[in-house]
């Protein structure tokens, strides 16, 4: 039976030169095993070579057998396809860098199922930063810790107790703010049997749902069906919106209201706007920013501001690196900053898209924890949008979308 190996990694760690010293036989300690063996990887970085190859030949290796190209893939088919052509190859390992992440449930379910069929004929790494992805036939679990020291626990149960108190707290009350929104109606988004078509192919169909002042929303649905589309039009930023039942903040979509004034009573977070951020920006100018919705500070704040920019950085434990370049904070710190900065002015309506996609299970708990707190002490309306549900987050109300031929259906859940 093959031997295999987990290692759990905090966001603080740099797992690519670990990944290069196995890669390249030159791994150490508990790994040195490896040196004499032949292995590949399977992350995102071996399907983004693959995608970019195929661009410039117009076929791969990959995909030769399929009759499809790469790029015509859901996330869960490109992972599958890649592991198929992976064990063609004979090694004798594949590290498996976090092969779960931004897959949904179904497409996980498959992949795993297809890596637990292949247990005996390959021994596999896997690299992962939740304990949820653990795959069930890895008994052999380690930890890379920040000083890149390898720490090897005796079964799942030690590394759960060894990890048991990491858990921090978040301590204080949400800072107010001077922002004030003048909106009459009690529902701030209505779609009424709303549509959309993409080059004839339907993408969703007859939605009807209502989002209310003080809500808690989990938008969920399979990769594919169609959340992109609807935070589109929520935002202002899809013309399909036009010449249909949409109403944004009380005005029907086209009637006259811009593009920009939609936005402001938005807070918007997702992963990729970590890089909009240079190193010129401190954590502190970076959360002020949000008051005048800009990618930098660009004019003198206000005391008020920088007070309650602080107040935030209290709240969460970072006023001690308010000074410190946005950019080289960890993950988790950026991810708490962003949702910090989206909601410095207390929008109406916060969207969280994947915002906590690619954390550890410490950092997640971390921002899992700000959500519910912004949830259950302002009036902000929250749309989580995921198409997997997280542990100790309390949405109130689901919406689920459903794929079909005729474009995805929604239903509140």
């Amino acid at each position: 039976m093959p031997n295999h190996y987990a290692i759990f990694l905090y966001n603080e760690v740099n797992k690519q030169p670990f990944i290069q010293q196995i890669l390249s036989k030159k791994a150490k300690g508990v790994f040195e095993i490896f040196n004499a063996l032949e292995g590949l990887l399977f992350s995102k970085i071996t399907i983004d070579e693959v995608l970019d190859d195929e661009n410039r030949h117009g076929f791969t290796k990959v995909t030769e057998s399929l009759n499809r190209s790469l790029k015509s893939m859901s996330s869960g088919e490109q992972k599958k396809a890649l592991l198929n052509y992976l064990m063609t190859q004979k090694v004798d390992f594949i590290i498996l860098d976090n092969p779960f992440d931004n897959l949904d449930i179904a497409a996980r379910e498959s992949l795993q199922n297809q890596l637990c069929e292949r247990e005996n004929e390959v021994v596999f790494i896997q690299i992962l930063h939740r304990k949820r992805d653990l795959l069930p036939f890895i008994t052999n679990i380690l930890s890379l810790q920040k000083d890149d020291k390898l720490v090897y626990h005796q079964d799942y149960q030690a590394f759960d107790k060894y990890h048991s108190d990491l858990d921090d707290y978040l301590l204080g009350t949400i800072p107010p703010t001077t922002f004030r929104y003048d909106l009459q109606n009690e529902a701030l988004i209505e779609f009424y049997n709303v549509s959309v078509s993409y080059n004839e192919k339907p993408i969703l169909n007859q939605i009807t749902w209502t989002i209310c002042k003080g809500e808690f929303w989990h938008l969920i649905g399979p990769n594919g069906s169609g959340k992109t589309t609807i935070l589109s039009m929520i935002t202002g930023d899809n013309p399909k919106g036009y010449g249909q039942n949409l109403i944004l903040f009380g005005k029907k979509k086209g009637s006259g209201e811009s593009v920009w004034a939609i936005k402001d009573k938005i807070g918007y977070v997702t992963p990729s706007m970590t890089d909009l951020f240079s190193s010129n920006h401190t954590l502190e100018q970076m959360i002020i920013s949000g008051f005048y919705d800009s990618i930098g500070l660009y004019v003198n704040p206000s005391d008020l501001h920088v007070k309650y920019a602080r107040e935030w950085l209290l709240l969460v434990g970072m006023a001690n690196i308010a000074n410190k370049p946005f950019c080289f904070l960890s993950s988790g710190q950026q991810r708490l900053a962003l949702v910090i900065r989206a909601m410095i002015k207390h929008p109406p309506l916060l969207i969280l898209d994947e915002a906590i996609a690619g954390l550890d299970d410490h950092n997640t708990s971390l921002v899992v924890s700000l959500i519910n707190k912004i949830a259950n002490e302002t009036a902000t309306t929250i749309l989580y949008v995921s198409h997997r549900s997280e542990e100790g987050l309390f949405p109130r109300n689901i919406f689920e979308l459903t794929p079909s031929e005729s474009g995805s259906e929604g239903k509140v859940r």
